[in-house]
């Protein structure tokens, strides 16, 4: 069974940065994509980053791939997001998720994950 552990939310002000983590357990990730989503109040869940487990491959949402950086540990089974910049609208609440996919070009829909963690608060204030 697929465990996801996300941890490093909290507030920041702006122009600050934040580095969230992702502990992976329960299989073995080598053919997996991990990918970092985020949904704000009253908005849908986001697309934010994606990376694949086996060469490090990655895909962004175009407006943060300037701020955020996806990685992974493969030897930790950790995953994580660094967040540069960080302005009020990314508040939200981040996401992992992980799941077997043949692509990262599909790895930016939220249905594609059966495996997510309980997510971490970011909040930026101004």
């Amino acid at each position: 069974q697929v465990h996801l552990v996300e941890s490093g939310g909290g507030l920041v002000q702006a122009g600050g940065s934040l580095r969230l983590s992702c502990a992976a357990s329960g299989t073995t990730f080598s053919r997996y994509i991990m990918a970092w989503f985020r949904q704000a109040p009253g908005k849908e869940r986001e697309f934010v980053a994606a990376i694949r487990w086996s060469d490090g491959e990655t895909r962004y949402t175009d407006s943060m791939k300037d701020r955020f950086t996806i990685s992974r540990d493969v030897i930790k089974n950790m995953v994580y997001l660094q967040m540069n910049s960080l302005k009020p609208e990314d508040t939200a609440v981040y996401s992992c998720a992980a799941d077997y996919l043949t692509t990262l070009a599909i790895a930016t829909t939220a249905r594609r994950f059966a495996y997510w963690g309980q997510g971490t608060q970011v909040t930026v204030s101004s």
